[in-house]
């Protein structure tokens, strides 16, 4: 009769499993605050149309660098600044902002990780 030996995963499967987990961990804690600073962003811009109603007056571009700059102290968006990472244009009535940054991360010595951002909005004003 023969009997099949069932066998575990070795301590070196173990140690490969606990690193790479660690690894992905680590970016993805390094990583995860740029997005959350980027989806506050997106919110901002998004909320000028939506405050207009609510009497909050954004009518050119420099209120409306004014308006986000004010926000981003709000919620504590201190790495970036509003000049260096969106361009307002105004034409008329609506303000075209073009927001586009990168940020970049240590991990490793000489190795970086980069997330870049690029989105464009027509926003409306009064």
């Amino acid at each position: 009769m023969n009997s099949a030996k069932q066998r575990g995963i070795s301590l070196t499967g173990w140690l490969v499993i606990l690193v790479l987990t660690g690894f992905f961990a680590s970016v993805g804690f390094k990583i995860l605050p740029h997005y959350m600073d980027n989806r506050a962003l997106d919110k901002m811009i998004r909320a000028v149309d939506r405050d207009v109603a609510s009497g909050i007056s954004v009518r050119n571009a420099g209120e409306f660098r004014s308006y986000i700059n004010k926000n981003m102290q709000i919620n504590n968006i201190r790495n970036l600044n509003a000049a260096d990472i969106m361009e307002v244009r105004a034409e008329g009535p609506e303000l075209f902002v073009h927001l586009d940054y990168e940020v970049r991360e240590k991990i490793l010595k000489n190795i970086d990780l980069v997330v870049s951002f690029d989105k464009k909005y027509r926003v409306r004003t009064q």
